[in-house]
């Protein structure tokens, strides 16, 4: 065999090996559950998940970052449950705050196969907001929330800048303030059907620094449906403030599914 013909015969098999390695499979084909859906909370949209979706993505996840209209836990969820239909496979929901509303109901639909709450409310059987966070004293945040005359709910300035995201940049909490989206109050009272937590694994992150969830609610919810609960010293935003802890365990719970 002439040099150049051994040249490209090595050439061939170390391509073949870059190729088919199994740490190359691995990131192609994410070890357990590989869909993911983003589940935004009040006063947010789905840009809430922006700072993480380029690592799930990488990771060779299939992301999709629900748009709620925050009208009603009804509408909320239908919003939610479209996304699920568009995953092929297993699905892990993903709630922060609101959102932990949404994702109990809508994580009865039977691709869901685990739940993940972000700093979120999480709910029983035929309960609301007003009923979750009613057996706590009122966080921080609540007092900088204003209705206007159509039954909507937005946070002041204040309130972003100072009880939902205080550890983030003046520049991000400017823009969060300008760029929230009004919650309807129909949504505080409307009430889900079946906890989903009840049949299906859950996780939860818990905002230590949360004027939006305090602290003691947030860990009396991680009790009560068992979740593997991680504890950051975080605003009620941490994937915006934290987001390489909060992909890397949302990324650990795919992988146990």
């Amino acid at each position: 065999m002439s040099t150049v013909k051994k040249g490209l015969s090595a050439l061939l098999i170390a391509m073949t090996t870059i190729l088919f390695t199994p740490a190359t499979q691995a990131q192609q084909s994410p070890k357990g559950v590989k869909n993911i859906v983003l589940v935004h909370g009040a006063f947010a949209d789905g840009s809430s998940w922006v700072k993480i979706i380029p690592t799930l993505k990488a990771k060779g996840y299939n992301v999709i970052a629900v748009q709620n209209p925050l009208s009603s836990i009804e509408e909320d969820v239908a919003a939610t449950k479209r996304a699920i239909a568009l995953m092929e496979g297993p699905v892990l929901l993903v709630g922060h705050s609101y959102g932990g509303m949404v994702v109990t109901e809508a994580g009865n639909d039977p691709k869901v196969a685990g739940l993940l709450y972000v700093c979120a409310l999480v709910p029983d059987d035929n309960q609301s907001v007003q009923d979750v966070t009613g057996a706590f004293p009122a966080a921080p945040g609540s007092a900088e929330i204003r209705p206007d005359a159509s039954g909507f709910l937005s946070l002041t300035s204040k309130g972003i800048h100072n009880n939902f995201a205080q550890d983030l940049t003046k520049g991000e909490k400017d823009l969060l303030f300008v760029t929230q989206g009004p919650w309807s109050v129909k949504a505080t009272t409307d009430k889900i059907s079946q906890a989903a937590w009840k049949t299906k694994p859950a996780w939860c992150i818990i905002g230590i620094d949360d004027q939006m969830v305090p602290v003691a609610l947030a860990r009396a919810e991680a009790r009560m449906i068992k979740a593997k609960a991680l504890e950051l010293k975080s605003s009620h935003v941490p994937m915006l403030s934290m987001p390489d802890k909060v992909a890397a365990f949302i990324i650990g719970a795919a992988q146990e599914l």
